[in-house]
């Protein structure tokens, strides 16, 4: 893919409906670019809320964003299996500062095993209210969350046995040529 963003750190910024930031990530490493969706890794990444609390994230995390798609999914690599956190949102664009989305409430959460539970419906409700969200973006909202869960039930696209480790593992090579091309250049 032409400038292909694959290998480079970017800077994630989420945001509200009203265009207000809502969290930001300080790094995320694109290991795949394509016309359709970015793959990358959080690992160790600091993490800074709307209101200026900040956290470092605990384990890896395999990031799915859809660039046609109205979520996003987070793979979280744990010893005891993966964790997936879905969030409804829009779209993810790139515009030469950041990865970049709103985030519209309705999460989903899902554990080995595939157990599921739709999170935040009384914050999407008020946000709702309070956004102005049209009846077409609740639609569309709802929509993708019956995605998710279908995907989720028959373990497919991100949530696909073996997904996130194949991605980390990916990540490990390229951190591992990354470190022999540096070795190289040192002699």
């Amino acid at each position: 893919m032409k400038n292909s963003l694959v290998g480079q750190d970017v800077l994630i910024h989420c945001y509200k409906h009203d265009g207000k930031p809502h969290r930001t990530w300080s790094r995320c490493k694109i290991l795949e670019e394509t016309d359709r969706h970015f793959i990358g890794i959080n690992n160790n990444t600091l993490v800074t809320e709307s209101d200026g609390r900040s956290w470092v994230t605990k384990e890896p995390a395999i990031c799915y964003f859809p660039k046609d798609r109205w979520y996003n999914v987070i793979c979280m690599i744990r010893s005891d299996g993966i964790y997936y956190y879905c969030n409804i949102a829009s779209p993810i664009l790139y515009d030469g500062e950041a990865l970049k989305y709103i985030d519209y409430d309705l999460d989903l959460k899902v554990w080995p095993g595939y157990r599921y539970k739709v999170l935040d419906e009384g914050e999407y409700a008020a946000h709702r209210i309070k956004y102005q969200y049209s009846d077409e973006l609740d639609e569309i909202f709802h929509e993708q969350l019956n995605r998710l869960i279908v995907m989720t039930m028959n373990a497919s696209g991100p949530f696909r046995a073996g997904f996130a480790q194949e991605w980390y593992n990916k990540y490990q090579q390229m951190m591992k040529n990354r470190g022999t091309k540096n070795d190289k250049l040192k002699k």
